[in-house]
């Protein structure tokens, strides 16, 4: 039986994992940036990692690392984006990012906004 449901459950995941790209427009760069609904609990321990260690603008950066992708599904960021991203790009436009990206679900951004 638990074998039964943890097929269930990882095909629900890989189903998730394989649905539609979400799309964000930053004006500024003049770029979309594409990201999903859903993350690895891996990917999302390391942002909360981060955060629990009270180094919000790491845990920010690292939310843009991981999950930012563009129109082919593929990262936009590498790690070793990750020092350019914490000093020498605008914050407010990091926090809007990442902000998208850890609130993703399936509900469109405006929906999201409106909550």
């Amino acid at each position: 039986m638990t074998n039964t449901v943890m097929k269930k459950a990882t095909a629900h995941f890989k189903d998730k994992l394989s649905g539609k790209l979400h799309k964000l427009h930053i004006e500024e760069w003049g770029v979309d940036i594409y990201y999903r609904s859903i993350a690895s609990m891996k990917t999302e321990s390391k942002i909360m990692a981060l955060t629990q260690q009270g180094k919000s603008d790491e845990a920010l950066v690292e939310t843009i690392i991981l999950k930012a992708l563009d129109k082919d599904g593929e990262r936009l960021f590498s790690i070793g984006d990750r020092s350019a991203l914490l000093n020498e790009v605008d914050p407010q436009i990091i926090i809007r990012i990442a902000t998208a990206l850890n609130t993703a679900s399936d509900m469109s951004l405006e929906e999201i906004e409106k909550n």
